[in-house]
Formats: structure tokens, sequence, C-alpha cells
């Protein structure tokens, strides 16, 4: 069953519970530490599009499965449970849904990434533990002011309707990570998207390939397919993992946070 003080243990969060924004740096940062986006149970490219549109959760399942058994999860899955962890804590939660950036340069499909937003003290701050990254690793404010975190800038831009977010990590470029629209959803609006998402070319997206990443405290380590990228206070450094052996390290210290 769901319970608060059991996830809060797993993130390793003793203090005060009361809603601020301190708390909500604390438990995004915390949370992507802690627990791994691990697609491995969706990577299965037969699915096509479905893994897609399983956004309603069952929460004491998946909390189960995560929180309490130790595995990771992906966007619908970690940011379905922390939406529900902020909720009970107090905290005023919306659904927000983008369109992630692809490895060709064009953009997934409509309500591919769900993620939340939180209003607090009259601001709006983008919050989500499951992108699998390079991500910002504390909440963002809806702003188009440049925020810097560890080293990286991001920024939000319009363009065509949409927000844009963009990442600079140091002595890099700007480059987009997703686009949504500042328009709040519902878990249905998933299901009246079959049409337009079953239209959409499979293979402009990363369905089939393996994903991996976990932050760390001035950090995050992404592996995509065999390409590892490693970020360290702003700085990246990307290597393509040909040995087995180098290969499996890595994807253990991403999914065992303790090892």
């Amino acid at each position: 069953m769901f319970d608060v003080d059991v996830y809060l243990h797993k993130l390793g969060h003793t203090g005060s519970r009361e809603p601020s924004l301190a708390l909500l740096n604390e438990l995004q940062k915390r949370h992507l530490t802690a627990i791994p986006f691990d697609n491995a149970l969706n990577a299965d490219a037969e699915r096509g599009f479905d893994v897609l549109l399983e956004v309603e959760i069952d929460d004491d399942a998946v909390f189960k499965a995560v929180v309490e058994g130790g595995r990771g999860g992906v966007c619908y899955e970690l940011n379905g449970l922390f939406r529900r962890l902020l909720t009970e804590l107090g905290f005023d939660v919306r659904i927000l849904a983008a369109a992630v950036i692809q490895v060709n340069g064009a953009y997934g499909p409509e309500l591919e990434h769900i993620f939340n937003c939180v209003e607090l003290g009259g601001e709006r701050y983008l919050v989500d533990v499951g992108l699998a990254g390079p991500s910002y690793l504390e909440p963002l404010r809806l702003t188009d002011e440049v925020q810097e975190q560890y080293g990286c800038q991001y920024r939000l831009v319009e363009e065509d309707g949409y927000h844009v977010l963009q990442r600079r990590a140091k002595g890099g470029e700007w480059s987009a990570s997703y686009r949504f629209k500042d328009q709040y959803r519902r878990i249905s609006d998933w299901r009246e998207l079959v049409p337009d998402i079953a239209e959409f070319p499979l293979e402009q997206v990363l369905i089939g390939t393996r994903i991996h990443s976990r932050a760390f405290d001035n950090g995050q380590m992404v592996l995509i397919g065999k390409r590892y990228l490693r970020v360290v206070d702003g700085v990246e450094e990307i290597k393509v993992l040909t040995s087995p052996s180098a290969f499996k390290q890595v994807v253990r210290q991403i999914l065992t946070p303790d090892a």
C-alpha cells in the first residue's frame, strides 16, 4: 500500500513536511538520486506506442515494485508516484505533458512525456523525476529567465505556441529537451490521443532502446543503448561502451544506488 512514511524513508528525508520550495527542491533531487529511470520493462519495440498510453497507474502496485521493491521506472510511474506523494504532503500539483526531442532532432508525439507542475507561493514550478536525462535535478520556475543548477543552465523559450525547455552544459550550446503547452492535463487525455499516436512513425522515437539514468549529488549518469553520458558539475563526458564488462558495470552503478 502507498505509504508516505515509507516513501520519505526511501528518499532519506527526515525533516519538516510542511510544503515549501526548500522541501520541493530536496524531494525532487532525492528522488532522482534514490530511484533510477529504467525502461527495461517498457522497451519492447513490438508493443509500439502502447507504452505511451499506460499513464494510469495502480499507485499501490507501482509503489510496491519501485519504492519497496527497488526497481526503477519510467515517466508515468515515477511522476505518478511523486505526484501522489506531493499531494499527500499538501502541495498543489497539476499534470503537464510534453513531446521529447528525438535523436533525429524532431519532437516525439504529443503527450509522449508526463510530468508535474506545482503551484507554490504565487509561482509555478516544473517538477520532473521521470525524464531519462540529462535533466534538471531540482524544480524549474516557469519563467523566461535563465536558471542554473549544478553547472548546467536551463531556459524556456516560446516556439509555435509551445514552451521549449532548453539546456546548456558548460562550454556547450543550447539544446532542446522537450516542448509542452501551458495546459493542465487529465489522465483521460492520453486515451483520446490513440489515433494520433498510432500514426506517428515508430522509428522516430526510442521505443525498443534500453535507457537507464540516475542522478548523484552534482550530476547525472545517462545510458541510452551503449551511449553513456556522465555529467559532473555541468561538464559532460560521453563514451560508447563497447566492452560488455564496462556496460554491465555502468548498468549496475545506475540501477543500484547503494552499490
